[in-house]
Order: C-alpha cells, then sequence, then structure tokens
C-alpha cells in the first residue's frame, strides 16, 4: 500500500513529500515516477502501484510542493497556466535536486530508474545529462527534449512520443534526438496523441500504453533491473 514520506533536497534542506511504494514480490530496483503540471493525480498513483506491481520500490516525489503543497489539479485547460506557472517560480534545478534526493534514497536498495511523462518526460531527459545514480530513464513527450537534445548524456534514456501529440511535433524531437544520440531509442506511437500513459484519457491508447510499458520495463531490466 502507497504512504506518503518526507525527503529533502540536499541542496537547499527543503523538504518536500513524495509517495512511496514498496516492490511487490522480488525486489528489481527502484523508480522515481515524475509527475506531469497536474501534481500527485490519479495517473501518477496508478503509476506508482504498476510499477510496484512489477517489483520496483516507487517514489513520486510532489515536485510542486516548493511552490503549493499538495497541489493536485484536473486535466482541464485552466490547470495548464496555473502548473506552468508552478514550473517557472520553481525552477528545473530546484525540481531537479528534489528528484536527486529521491534517487539518493533509493541507490543503497539496488539500481534505480526514472520514468516520467510530459514535464516528467522533459525532467528525466535531463535527469540523465546532470544527476548522478541513475541506472536509465524512460520520458515520455517532454516538451524540454527538442531544445536539450544535444546535452551529454550519463545514463540511458528511452523516449515515447505520440503521433497525433498536438503539443510536441514527434518528427522534430525524434531528428533532433537522434541526430545528437544515435543510440537512444525513439518510438513514436501512431494512435496516440499527449498524455497516452494515462489510462481512459481521449488521446491515450491503450494498445500503445501497454506496448511502451513495456519497452519501459525491457529498457530497464537491460540496464540493470533484475
Amino acid at each position: 500500500m502507497p504512504e506518503t514520506i518526507t525527503l529533502a533536497s540536499a541542496v537547499d534542506g527543503f523538504e518536500f513529500t513524495a509517495v512511496h511504494a514498496q516492490a511487490q514480490g522480488a525486489r528489481k530496483g527502484g523508480v522515481v515516477v515524475i509527475q506531469e503540471i497536474f501534481g500527485l493525480d490519479q495517473y501518477v498513483l496508478a503509476d506508482v502501484e504498476r510499477w510496484s506491481a512489477r517489483g520496483f520500490e516507487v517514489l513520486a516525489p510532489s515536485i510542486f510542493d516548493r511552490a503549493e503543497r499538495g497541489y493536485v489539479a484536473e486535466h482541464e485547460p485552466a490547470a495548464f497556466p496555473v502548473g506552468i506557472g508552478h514550473v517557472q517560480s520553481i525552477g528545473v534545478e530546484k525540481m531537479l535536486s528534489d528528484i536527486q534526493a529521491c534517487i539518493d534514497a533509493l541507490t543503497e536498495r539496488g539500481p534505480v530508474f526514472a520514468v516520467g511523462y510530459c514535464l516528467g518526460g522533459s525532467l528525466v531527459w535531463l535527469a540523465a545529462s546532470r544527476l548522478q545514480g541513475l541506472a536509465a530513464g524512460s520520458a515520455y513527450y517532454g516538451s524540454m527534449i527538442a531544445a536539450n537534445a544535444e546535452a551529454t548524456l550519463a545514463a540511458p534514456v528511452l523516449v515515447h512520443l505520440g503521433r497525433k501529440d498536438a503539443h510536441i511535433p514527434a518528427d522534430e524531437v525524434k531528428a533532433k534526438v537522434e541526430a545528437a544520440h544515435p543510440d537512444v531509442p525513439v518510438h513514436i506511437y501512431e494512435n496516440s496523441g499527449h498524455g497516452f500513459n494515462n489510462d481512459g484519457r481521449p488521446d491515450s491508447d491503450l494498445a500503445d500504453a501497454e506496448l511502451a510499458r513495456a519497452r519501459t520495463l525491457a529498457f530497464f531490466e537491460a540496464h540493470g533491473a533484475a
């Protein structure tokens, strides 16, 4: 059963909450699940349960705690400016410092992986470039990936994009990533738009979502999950 715990950034000591779930069955490693701009909503919690069921200890940090503790919003247009405002007021570096705290909390018990969606997908890409102790990452439809495509990666990353994504041009992102990192797998899912990991959402195709999850699990297993 997931629980809420408190962690602290090693950079500035800021305390933030995170949803924590133990691995079910034999522990394969740790996974940091990184939210969209809507906070730790039902879809993030479902993903925490999903990774726990696959044998991973999971931490999902509430990365907007620095702006508004416990922030959760519905997936509707009015939530976008609020979430974007939180991103801008906190800044990428502080969000990454909280993700680093999650990696550090898991690393003594085995390899640590990260999976993120939308904002979280961007942060996974940046974490693979800037943070320590990450075994591998899976980045879903992150808007900052293209602008940071040439970043030097310290950890392997897998990228997932939706063909019907109205916010992120899949072919452009794929071309930029592959030009800078020919070894990074970039998958485009033809039947899906933005947020397709969120089962039941209009842009979600269940077959695409399950394929992306299977690819992510295989990628993590290829990089140390056992």
